[in-house]
């Protein structure tokens, strides 16, 4: 298998930030160079997995370049963007072998798309020899000891054929979006396009026009027309990242598109059918939301056809030591160098902590370790001097242990103070009834009183 780099020699064309940081999250490292010099001797010492080129319009040297590539490279993936396209030159890139030929103003959702089709894709040549690519890894399992997680990933394989609609829920850096690429690559869907939207990213008159598209005049500034979100998904999967911070007004628009299966572009006249799978994922607790009039009734029922709650790293220690192991393998192999390892007391000190980032904050610091530590095994101190102490949370010692009783009204007394002495959302956040929070209420406010009367007749 080639190395995990990818080649983009179109200086000139500034590779979109969400197209690079999607690579890297897949362990891609992206080399940019100017693509002077000796270009098929450079691509064949950097053996890259998928190389991007741009024709500037030298018909004949860029061709004949393309052509001394494939018969050094005859395994490369090329992508071409081109300055000046043309259905000659696309014609003749194409009889090369090239995965896809584009204009160079491509949209970052195309890009995007035709990237991980061409990272998915067969590589180039014929006969037995010819090789399966495994960079995207269709064979993919995640990396899960956790018998809860284990389980979550088993249901997510289960629905991922489905069209159904699924929400995520789950605190941040948990591994969201993860699931949801995972739910994709398992579907009908996977040759279709994931496209993922960050709903918190964007102000609302922004958003709308993000979803559902506009056309040309449709507002100050629309001086064409545009495709949302919905319709690049076509036929995919859309992951709307942050599904509570849509604004209201949206929701309502939302909720027609998933009823009816069709949008309306911004300005439009006529609606467009969509075939689109939604995944939406939140950090949030809806049902608070919608107690608070943030989130619509109707539209979580709709999305909420599959709820999969991911628990916090903190709550499967278990998965600490395989994930951090995944991340030093990871971050060892894009930096060159071999791999480190964990000692069974860095485990530990690992399962100390508090994880405010789940997963995100641990890869973090597992890069981090590979960057900065020189040993091979790292320690429990080696850890400790990279750690950023103010993220730093210690597990707090168990408390001593107090009858069942007392633990009951110190938690109903707190329940009431957190909401405000709202006795209903007491209840709800203790899960039981209006009547029994009232009966207990009524128990500790007689024996309160026969306290006082037997303090009065022993006075």
């Amino acid at each position: 298998m080639p190395d995990n780099n990818i080649l983009w020699t179109a200086p000139d064309v500034p590779l979109p930030a969400g197209v690079w940081n999607r690579l890297k999250g897949l362990g891609f490292r992206v080399v940019v160079e100017d693509g002077n010099g000796n270009l098929p001797e450079r691509i064949g010492t950097l053996s890259p997995s998928l190389w991007i080129g741009l024709l500037k319009g030298d018909p004949s040297g860029e061709l004949n370049t393309l052509r001394v590539i494939r018969e050094k490279c005859p395994e490369l993936c090329m992508v071409l963007l081109s300055e000046n396209p043309s259905v000659e030159q696309a014609v003749q890139a194409v009889k090369l072998g090239a995965f896809d030929y584009l204009p160079a103003n491509v949209t970052e959702d195309r890009l995007w798309a035709v990237l991980e089709g061409a990272l998915k894709s067969p590589a180039p040549g014929n006969g037995r020899n010819k090789k399966q690519r495994v960079l995207f890894r269709d064979d993919f399992e995640p990396v899960a000891v956790n018998q809860e997680m284990i389980a979550l990933f088993s249901m997510a394989r289960r629905i991922a054929p489905r069209r159904t609609t699924i929400l995520v829920e789950g605190e941040s850096g948990t591994g969201k979006e993860v699931l949801a690429r995972y739910i994709h690559r398992n579907s009908n869907r996977s040759e279709k396009p994931f496209i993922a939207l960050n709903c918190a990213a964007l102000p609302e008159n922004l958003l709308e026009s993000e979803l559902f598209g506009h056309e040309k005049g449709a507002f100050t500034g629309a001086i064409s027309r545009k495709a949302g979100k919905f319709e690049l998904a076509d036929g995919g999967t859309l992951l709307l990242d942050e599904i509570s911070e849509i604004a209201p007004s949206l929701q309502a628009k939302l909720l027609r598109v998933l009823q009816e299966g069709e949008i309306d572009r911004v300005g439009g006249k006529f609606s467009k059918p969509v075939d689109v799978r939604i995944i939406a994922t939140t950090n949030r607790d809806l049902e608070e939301e919608i107690e608070k009039g943030n989130f619509r009734l109707d539209l979580y029922y709709r999305l909420s056809v599959v709820p999969l709650k991911i628990p916090a790293l903190r709550e499967r220690p278990e998965d600490l030591g395989p994930l951090a192991k995944f991340f030093l393998e990871k971050h060892g192999n894009l930096n060159r160098e071999t791999p480190k390892s964990l000692s069974r007391e860095a485990e530990d000190l690992l399962k100390k902590e508090q994880w405010p980032g789940n997963v995100r904050e641990l890869e973090n610091l597992m890069e981090r370790a590979t960057l900065l530590l020189e040993t091979e095994v790292i320690g429990p101190a080696d850890l400790s001097r990279i750690m950023r102490p103010s993220h730093r949370k210690p597990l707090q010692e168990k408390p001593e242990v107090q009858p069942l009783r007392e633990m009951e009204k110190k938690m109903i007394f707190h329940a009431l103070e957190k909401n405000q002495g709202n006795r209903t959302h007491a209840a709800k956040m203790l899960g039981i009834s209006v009547r029994t929070l009232r009966n207990k209420l009524n128990e500790y406010q007689q024996k309160q009183k026969d306290s006082q009367n037997l303090d009065r007749e022993a006075g």
